[in-house]
């Protein structure tokens, strides 16, 4: 059976088909659109998944009218008595002649995680900024089944809670929460207690004093911003062990878990917080709402999917061009790759990347320039696995996909890849991941001896992630950087 999830009209639109078990295609909107964050479909994302045959079903991410019974509950009145962003009226288009299935939100974002991961059973917990009324959720994953155990519904959410404190550092809440993430080690959490006294309830797992949908305001007004994301960082971080510590209450004995949601991007307290909980940690590497379309044709069908790798977007034929690039870097340059099938999720992992050589202490800035970013942003290294253990002090066993930090012994060999409180966005590279990066950080290697490369995603800061060899092209054109396909 071929199934085709659905998830758009909020924010990071996708698509993803799935058949028999195997994942034949995701991808995102925006990387077709060419418009960040995109909520909306486009002819071309539809035209490539249709390319994989007509799907038997049509699955939908979440329950539209449930969602607007939560948008009536906030007042929310524009929303919620709109006819417009009902999914059967705005996929017609497409789909005028096909029935809608639609799949919980929270379900989706379960789903996505519990059916790619290897775990025939594991706690799996779900926390975002909200779905039609859930906020965060732990499941019970076992024998292809998933119980809901617990439920945390709106308004009190953490997420919300972090973009809030996102649009009060003046970032994009909704997109930029990552930037004030990075701000954090830039500060000291001064203001920590203060946050947990205003917005938290002491004795509950997650209850907020108030409802922070649309924001905080001027709250703090004046104080140093880097001192402000450190606090809110630290709260986030005290919030998510209550949570994580009740999921061990709830469901004992059981080591593996599964993290989904937009919360579970946040790496920082996905080192210092969640790894310590579990033995085994499972995050798929799309898992905010986009990779719920994933999540819902995953629940429709019901068993696990077998997971490769995440390199199921748009393709780019040929041979990895590991010469070409190897040559650049070791003239200095700063270069683009671009080949093979797109990374599903926010993070490039070697098939739309821009790389440099991460020991010039100049490379960083040199890079921020060019992607247009504010100079206290990290990169992270792309490591060989083999070395991986021995220049950073990773607190999981194995981190294919950028989602924890770890301390760099040796941020005096390697300053382009550390952060102000030289920790580093962790991605092991190995063959089995992928073979053509694998190669070409193996070449560079044996050339420098330097067992990794500064990598990052191939666009420029509030763009989309380049796409297809088109793309590529532009982007060499406009930012003066060779890219290679």
């Amino acid at each position: 059976m071929r199934i085709l999830g659905i998830n758009c009209l909020n924010h990071d639109a996708g698509i993803s088909v799935i058949e028999d078990g195997q994942i034949l295609f995701a991808a995102h909107s925006e990387r077709y659109s060419r418009v960040k964050n995109d909520k909306y479909l486009n002819d071309e994302i539809i035209n490539e998944a249709l390319g994989f045959g007509e799907p038997d079903k049509i699955v939908y991410y979440e329950r539209p009218f449930l969602k607007k019974s939560r948008q009536i509950f906030a007042k929310q009145w524009d929303l919620a008595f709109r006819t417009d962003d009902l999914p059967k009226n705005y996929l017609k288009k497409w789909f005028s002649k096909k029935k809608i299935h639609y799949v919980d939100h929270h379900l989706s974002h379960a789903a996505a995680g519990y059916y790619t991961s290897p775990y025939d059973e594991a706690v799996v917990v779900v926390i975002d900024g909200i779905g039609e009324w859930d906020v965060c959720t732990v499941w019970h994953g076992k024998n292809n089944k998933l119980k809901k155990i617990k439920s945390t519904r709106y308004p009190h959410s953490l997420g919300l809670f972090y973009s809030a404190m996102t649009k009060r550092l003046d970032l994009k809440p909704c997109e930029e929460e990552y930037i004030l993430m990075g701000m954090s080690a830039w500060g000291k959490p001064l203001y920590k207690d203060k946050l947990m006294e205003d917005f938290f309830c002491e004795n509950d797992v997650i209850k907020l004093k108030h409802n922070l949908h649309n924001g905080v305001g001027n709250y703090l007004k004046g104080v140093e911003p880097y001192d402000l994301a450190a606090s809110a960082q630290s709260v986030t971080e005290d919030v998510l062990e209550r949570i994580f510590f009740n999921s061990k209450l709830l469901i004992p004995n059981v080591r593996n878990l599964v993290y989904m949601g937009g919360v579970a991007l946040n790496c920082v307290a996905n080192s210092n917080v969640v790894s310590k909980y579990y033995d085994n940690i499972w995050i798929m590497p799309s898992p905010g709402d986009s990779g719920s379309s994933l999540g819902c044709a995953a629940y429709m069908y019901g068993k696990k999917l077998q997971w490769v790798n995440p390199f199921l977007g748009t393709n780019i034929d040929g041979h990895y061009p590991i010469e070409q690039t190897l040559e650049a870097l070791m003239q200095g340059k700063i270069v683009g790759v671009a080949s093979g099938r797109a990374e599903f999720g926010p993070r490039a992992l070697g098939n739309r990347s821009l790389l440099a050589d991460p020991r010039g202490p100049d490379i960083k800035d040199r890079v921020n320039e060019i992607k247009k970013r504010q100079k206290f942003r990290p990169f992270a290294p792309a490591v060989l696995k083999e070395h991986a253990h021995e220049i950073f002090d990773i607190p999981v066993k194995n981190v294919p996909y950028m989602q924890f930090i770890a301390k760099c012994t040796r941020p005096d060999l390697y300053p382009a890849i550390c952060h102000v409180d030289n920790t580093s966005r962790v991605q092991t590279v190995s063959y089995e991941d992928n073979p053509g990066f694998y190669g070409l950080i193996r070449k560079f290697y044996e050339e420098t001896g330097c067992p990794m490369l500064l990598n990052t995603s191939l666009n420029i800061k509030g763009q989309p992630i380049v796409n297809d060899r088109k793309h590529a092209r532009e982007f060499e054109l406009h930012y003066d950087v060779p890219v290679f396909s």
